[in-house]
């Protein structure tokens, strides 16, 4: 009877190899939503769907990754990683086919299918390598514990290196789909590496032709892989002016010269609207917005959460003479602005997450205008009673807040805007709704909140003004909303409708290509 040890390959080699498969699995399980955002926009469904497909494709190839581990007479992991790498390579090439697709599921099971659909090959085969690994590094059955326990440990300090360096690192420098390129290019050189290793340590050439051959054609897709993205231009109705990817979405500006109208664009969310021939916006809300300072004279300093195209501040210097600070989280968004919409900051131009940075703002504002509730995503996180208190202790006595909010109107039904107002009213005994395009059932719904009574037909205002604005009041019954809280905060499953809406809305007008990479 034969007692000696099975051949093993060096623990060092091992832990290299799944530091390296680890980091791949959370680099491409980020760059999903990079490559699937812009179709279907960052939303939680978005995130929950990769984050599903990921453990998906982890437990089934854990469970595949050992049943094969112990037939293999262990040799076969450079093919699995081989198989990775191929997989990990086709995504891009396979994005726009399986995103068009997969658009009239809507969005929540398209989001899920093209993730399945995308991600489940790549990533099922990297969840093979970690029992493989344990398999070859295993020589003696009291030793499974420890090289198992190990194994899984440098696995997931893999994936919190590949996360912090995409995140802090890569994703400023390099676009998705060459972060994407690569990954699949470094897991190739590691399949080849680790059949080289095989057939010298385990005396074993069984792996190294598959693996070969898969690298062969691994080199022969590079070239089609890193031309597979599709630069829409608009064709004859619409022009990209601009387009850069940021940590937050595609930025595009398109201009559509036939309908006299420029849009800053995220993803599939407009942001703001101007006309080619003017400049002047074209979203009837912030002419709502403008007359703020005219109801409440004597304004001085303005705070903007939520930059835009940039045409708020603009219309508060130019007409009220009011400094303007400006909060704006996208640094792609504010050169837009700034390049395509004249935007010029007349105060502080701040770049970052709003609930940080609003916690580091010094002094009162007059009028604080929150504007980040686009018909896109909704960023929770910044309509809480939290935050709203934040903002109201940032504002004068007399100051007032305005808060922007897409929705439904569905009768004065809609529990999201019962919710908004019942949330605002925690911290603002005083509020005061209108809406963009009387008579719509989607609009631009703009809640005015302060301390005091906010007087409608002031001497500031001509006759015009006043019957303009007071058309536009709407009257909002709150009493089955729920107050939004950092703790409990649904509004974007309250939002589901208007999120499927506005996104078929972008792509019936511009058209599925324009969101797709």
């Amino acid at each position: 009877m034969n007692d000696t040890p099975p051949k093993t390959i060096s623990r060092a080699i091992i832990f290299f190899i799944v530091f390296i498969t680890g980091a791949s699995v959370m680099v491409i399980e980020l760059l999903g939503t990079r490559l699937i955002a812009p179709f279907y926009g960052a939303s939680l469904y978005v995130w929950s769907a990769l984050i599903s497909v990921t453990m998906i494709a982890l437990a089934m190839g854990y469970y595949i990754g050992g049943y094969w581990a112990d037939r293999a007479k262990r040799v076969g992991l450079s093919l699995i990683i081989a198989l990775a790498a191929i997989l990990t390579l086709l995504i891009p090439w396979f994005t726009r086919p399986v995103l068009l697709a997969t658009d009239s599921l809507g969005l929540r099971l398209g989001a899920f299918v093209s993730a399945l659909a995308l991600f489940w090959p790549s990533l099922t085969f990297l969840g093979m390598v970690s029992p493989f690994a344990i398999k070859l590094s295993t020589a003696r059955l009291d030793g499974v514990g420890s090289s198992s326990g190990s194994i899984y440990a440098v696995s997931t300090l893999g994936s919190v290196v590949g996360t912090l360096v995409l995140s802090f690192f890569l994703f400023p420098m390099v676009g998705s789909r060459q972060i994407l390129i690569g990954v699949g290019v470094v897991l190739l050189i590691l399949a080849v590496l680790i059949a080289l290793y095989e057939k010298k340590v385990l005396t074993s050439s069984a792996s190294m032709l598959p693996s070969i051959g898969l690298l062969v054609i691994g080199l022969c897709l590079l070239p089609k892989v890193v031309g597979a993205g599709h630069a829409y231009r608009g064709g004859d109705s619409f022009t990209i002016q601009s387009e850069q990817e940021s940590l937050y979405g595609w930025v595009r500006v398109i201009d559509q010269p036939a309908k006299n109208f420029r849009l800053l664009t995220s993803d599939a969310s407009t942001i703001g609207a101007a006309s080619l021939r003017t400049g002047q916006t074209l979203l009837t809300y912030q002419d709502i917005v403008g007359l703020i300072p005219a109801i409440k004279p004597d304004m001085k300093r303005a705070l903007i959460v939520g930059l835009g195209a940039g045409h708020m501040a603009k219309v508060l210097h130019d007409q009220y003479g009011i400094e303007t600070d400006t909060l704006e989280i996208d640094p792609a968004v504010s050169q837009a602005a700034s390049d395509y919409f004249g935007f010029k900051a007349t105060g502080k131009a701040i770049i970052g997450d709003a609930r940080y940075e609003i916690r580091r703002l010094q002094g009162k504002y007059d009028l604080i205008i929150h504007d980040c509730f686009t018909g896109g995503t909704e960023p929770a996180h910044l309509l809480t009673v939290e935050v709203l208190e934040q903002l109201r202790s940032l504002l004068t006595d007399q100051g007032i807040l305005a808060v922007n909010f897409v929705a439904f109107s569905s009768k004065d039904k809609n529990m999201a805007l019962a919710s908004v107002s019942k949330t605002i009213a925690q911290v603002f005994p005083q509020q005061t709704v209108f809406v963009s395009e009387p008579g719509k059932d989607f609009n631009d719904f703009i809640f005015l909140a302060s301390q005091n009574a906010i007087n409608l037909a002031p001497k500031s205002l001509n006759s015009e003004q006043i019957a303009w604005l007071t058309h536009r009041v709407f009257k909002l019954d709150n009493a089955q909303g729920i107050v939004l809280t950092d703790d409990f905060n649904p509004i974007e499953s309250l939002q589901t409708k208007k999120s499927e809406y506005y996104r078929r809305f972008v792509v019936d007008w511009l058209g599925a290509d324009l969101l797709v990479r």
